[in-house]
């Protein structure tokens, strides 16, 4: 009650204080503190070149509580060809050097860190599948990629876990496994695991094998497991808040969690929850923005995810803007999705337990054909380029009763 009474005051109010306050950001009650109240964590991405930007890390610092890495512990940042090339004992070598800067400023910082991604077909360097890890060779049969596979995933999470315990608090597992049309996957595949991705074929499906999703999440939940870490597992995707592309990453996780047996016969648990990249909007254009529906797809998702016993997370947010004279819009648009958020946990259980932000503060310092530019809308954000305050980030400050 106490919650419902919060809001609709917020919301009595929003006009004029979104509009009449012009605090700096780290004068406002951290956000984190606000989203507690409703159950769930405030996320936000950190690149390499972002730990030199002293302001955004106090930003970050102040209002959030958990970081992902943008790239930096993908697989293709973390390979070392040449170390892996020389290991005797034929198992893949990696450089952790810009990765663990990252976690530190995490953990002095006192924030968790979301790992992100151990498994991804996107970008992957390609000498990995090769005999020799040389490209010149011929590719390595399936059995030793599998054990490659396992190595990397059991020294990723164990140097992590190792070095700063219990701040890399879960891990993606598999990015983006689920094709999206009909010549993506095979047909007849309830899990639309994706053979190709923009006609370059899916090399850990072709020459590990079409239960190489369910592999990741086995030998990941095993070293997890090894360690007494308390690591969530999810499975990560865009598009997961749409009904087809659902239907299919619900097919995956009950194929998933019905991979593997324990000593009495039970099915395990592998994958533990599910992450929904949220860019949300018209890619690249205006058109398709600020869309009703797709607040009632992720209201509708999140719930659908929790029937499966999974917890649902926002993991890589950017409800797109490529207007200048339509913040208005974006603002009101911001808030109807925070109230999806708000109201998720308020039945049975917590299926709701993070919101990360990637499309945090503008970017329209970029040309339009930049990558970043039509991927989060270049007044995305719930801050400007110089860091201050938008009314995106008022409204959604208001909305959750914030002083």
């Amino acid at each position: 009650m106490k919650k419902i009474l919060s809001l609709l005051l917020a919301l009595m109010l929003l006009g004029s204080f979104a509009l009449a306050d012009d605090r700096a950001a780290l004068d406002y009650q951290p956000l984190k503190e606000l989203t507690a109240q409703y159950g769930f964590t405030m996320g936000a991405p950190l690149s390499a070149s972002d730990l030199g930007n002293f302001n955004y890390r106090k930003l970050v610092a102040h209002h959030f509580d958990t970081i992902t890495c943008t790239n930096e512990m993908k697989a293709y940042s973390l390979l070392d060809q040449r170390a892996s090339k020389a290991a005797e004992d034929g198992m893949p070598r990696m450089n952790y050097a810009t990765a663990d800067k990252m976690v530190k400023f995490a953990a002095d910082n006192g924030l968790k860190v979301r790992g992100h991604v151990l498994v991804w077909d996107a970008y992957m360097t390609q000498w990995f599948f090769h005999e020799g890890y040389d490209t010149k060779n011929p590719i390595a049969d399936a059995e030793t990629l599998k054990a490659r596979m396992k190595s990397y995933i059991e020294q990723v999470v164990t140097h992590f876990e190792t070095e700063f315990p219990g701040v890399v608090y879960c891990w993606d597992v598999v990015n983006e496994a689920v094709g999206d049309n009909v010549g993506e996957y095979k047909p007849g595949d309830p899990r639309h695991l994706r053979t190709v991705r923009s006609g370059a074929i899916n090399a850990f499906y072709e020459y590990v094998g079409p239960d190489y999703v369910e592999l990741a999440f086995l030998y990941t939940k095993d070293v997890v497991e090894a360690l007494g870490a308390d690591i969530t597992l999810f499975y990560n995707d865009y598009n997961a808040l749409y009904d087809g592309k659902r239907a299919a990453i619900i097919e995956l996780i009950k194929s998933i969690n019905t991979f593997a047996k324990d000593e009495n016969g039970n099915y395990r648990q592998l994958v533990d929850g599910v992450g929904m990249q949220g860019y949300i909007g018209g890619y690249g254009t205006q058109s398709g923005c600020f869309n009703p529906n797709d607040v009632k797809q992720v209201e509708k998702s999140i719930k659908e995810y929790a029937a499966l016993g999974m917890e649902v997370q926002l993991t890589e947010m950017s409800l797109r803007n490529y207007d200048e004279s339509k913040q208005a819009e974006h603002a009101a648009f911001y808030g109807k999705m925070f109230e999806v958020f708000c109201a998720a946990n308020e039945g049975e259980g917590n299926p709701l337990t993070s919101v990360a932000i990637w499309g945090l503060t503008d970017c329209n310092n970029l040309p339009s054909s930049h990558y970043t530019w039509k991927l989060n809308g270049p007044y995305c954000g719930l801050f400007t380029l110089k860091l201050n305050v938008k009314d995106s980030f008022k409204t959604i400050y208001a909305q959750m009763g914030g002083e």
